[in-house]
């Protein structure tokens, strides 16, 4: 690890914003009615200070877990500060998790405390937290939660701030970010508050980010993008984070934050494509972009309607991003940066460079990120000092994951082309061998077969069969579509065209049997896709795997599942 200097740790970060910026308003939280609540760097270190007083108080050996349970809000920022302030280390949690996960990770972290803030279904989630773990809940909790804990506020009007400026050192365990769990039970990943303070700094000279700029935060910040770009982003730059209310005033939500930084994973970008193509036909806006003057006219329509239309910086990440939604958002005048990287290096790997066309890769590695092929399995390794300091009492799992000579295994294979810009293939696991012994490699072909508007998610899969096939989750406009004959013909002639259009840029063993539709929605709550809406491919075997040979005897091209 590289010396990293003292003043560009989280809490020191803190400590400078308070002194040199204290009445900066930073913080903009929705209050649910309609209102919004502002937070200056003041009011935010205060805020800290005074929760920090309380969880020292409570007497628990330095280095304790305290887990944090909630969607994005001013107070998930202030619990993590507040936690590393008293000494401990912060356990975030998805806020979409089933019970028996939550259980898990307070179990293994042993969590000493949990913030439960806002949530949706929490009735559902609270049977995951241990009987007598202290809880603490924020002004946004849910009702029972505010019932039964005791709240942010009340702690803090009774508690005097701590004073000085507690510290922790750079190699200190800082959290634990448990993996979202594609491939199994989550993992804590461990990593310090150096790793955070180098990948930050390591960011920001690919894309430099300004107090000028504005944020909205409202992917889980128990994710490491959200996690490094919003909460990490702020602290070492002092820029303004606007949280979103809920689902249903996102657009609003947008609109009132103006984002000059916008990151959004895949299926939410296509979400809002497939938004734009319902009040627009795409041969018709394909037809007005091409005209001059009005072209950009629409453009601009389409930016503001979006609220990007003063983002400077957009990108993508956390699954690949199919290159025709990048071109056709480039078509729009939105360029989306594609960036690459994993819990385990602190998303701190790859991204394309801004006004540079790389679409179709994850562009060049950071400063300071090593990079290596290797040259049998075409796996991606790579070292840098963000990568995890290791799986929290995992030690087994933890030496599995990097090679002899010490370079992380990161499970994807990749290829490099001739400007040195990493292109992802696929994932080396979830290559699969058909019944004619060839491999196949899913993730290009899903990446394709999910452009279409009727296709919400999708996953290709037939290990042991003739050939692949293709498993379809249906758009909610397809499924309400597929309610008539006439829509469900519709939707068949369809898919029968993509499918056929994706077949010809195949392989002979990659080319798709049939595809099969099914309504019901893959979610997080019944296991079919993680927090960050990666489809789960063990989930996907063990509910349809023994549909498999039956769908492909049926010999159509376009099979109607569950």
């Amino acid at each position: 690890m590289p010396t990293i200097a003292a003043d560009t740790l989280a809490l020191q970060r803190l400590y400078h914003w308070e002194q040199e910026a204290a009445n900066h308003v930073v913080l903009t939280q929705p209050m649910g009615d309609g209102t919004v609540r502002d937070f200056t760097w003041a009011q935010v270190a205060d805020g800290v200070r005074r929760m920090a007083a309380y969880l020292q108080s409570q007497g628990w050996e330095p280095g304790s877990k305290v887990a944090i349970l909630s969607k994005n809000c001013a107070w998930w920022l202030m619990s993590d500060l507040a936690i590393w302030m008293a000494g401990y280390v912060s356990v975030p949690l998805y806020p979409t998790l089933a019970p028996e996960t939550i259980r898990q990770i307070l179990d293994h972290s042993e969590a000493k405390a949990l913030f439960v803030g806002k949530l949706d279904g929490w009735e559902g989630m609270k049977p995951g937290v241990p009987a007598g773990l202290p809880c603490i809940s924020y002004a946004l909790s849910p009702d029972d939660a505010k019932a039964n804990y005791e709240s942010w506020d009340a702690i803090c009007a009774r508690t005097q701030p701590l004073k000085g400026e507690p510290v922790r050192k750079a190699d200190d365990l800082c959290t634990l970010i448990y993996t979202s769990g594609t491939t199994g039970a989550p993992k804590g990943v461990m990593h310090s508050f150096a790793a955070f303070a180098w990948a930050i700094q390591t960011g920001q000279r690919r894309f430099d980010l300004t107090a000028q700029d504005r944020l909205l935060s409202y992917l889980p910040l128990a994710h490491v993008v959200e996690r490094m770009l919003v909460e990490h982003g702020w602290l070492a730059v002092g820029f303004r984070v606007y949280f979103a209310e809920s689902l249903d005033t996102f657009a609003a939500d947008l609109q009132r934050a103006r984002p000059t930084v916008f990151f959004s994973v895949p299926r939410l970008w296509v979400k809002f494509q497939q938004g734009i193509h319902h009040k627009m036909p795409p041969a018709k806006l394909q037809k007005l972009l091409r005209i001059p003057i009005l072209g950009g006219i629409v453009r601009r329509k389409i930016q503001k309607a979006l609220g990007l239309d003063q983002a400077r910086f957009c990108a993508g990440g956390a699954a690949p991003m199919p290159l025709a939604l990048l071109e056709w958002y480039a078509g729009l005048g939105i360029p989306i940066n594609e960036g690459y990287g994993m819990t385990e290096n602190l998303a701190v790997s790859h991204i394309t460079l801004p006004g540079k066309n790389q679409r179709g890769t994850v562009g060049t590695a950071y400063e300071g990120v090593q990079t290596r092929i290797d040259p049998v399995s075409g796996e991606l390794q790579m070292r840098s000092p963000a990568v995890m300091l290791g799986y929290y009492k995992e030690a087994g799992i933890t030496k599995e994951a990097f090679t002899e000579d010490g370079w992380l295994r990161t499970g994807d294979k990749a290829a490099v082309d001739g400007a040195g810009c990493l292109r992802i293939t696929g994932r080396v696991k979830d290559l699969f061998k058909t019944s004619k012994g060839k491999y196949v490699a899913p993730a290009p072909i899903e990446d394709r077969l999910g452009m279409h508007p009727d296709i919400e998610a999708c996953t290709v899969t037939g290990a042991n069969l003739g050939q692949p096939l293709g498993i379809v989750m249906l758009s909610p406009d397809a499924v309400e579509l597929a309610k008539t004959a006439e829509g469900r013909a519709k939707i068949e002639a369809d898919l029968t065209a993509h499918l056929a259009t994706i077949n010809e840029k195949l392989d002979p063993h990659e080319q798709l049997d049939c595809l099969v539709l099914v309504s019901t929605p893959w979610t997080v709550d019944n296991g079919f896709i993680t927090p960050t809406f990666k489809v789960k491919r063990n989930r996907i075997e063990d509910v349809y795997a023994s549909s498999y040979e039956r769908w492909v005897g049926m010999r159509k091209k376009i099979v109607w599942g569950e």
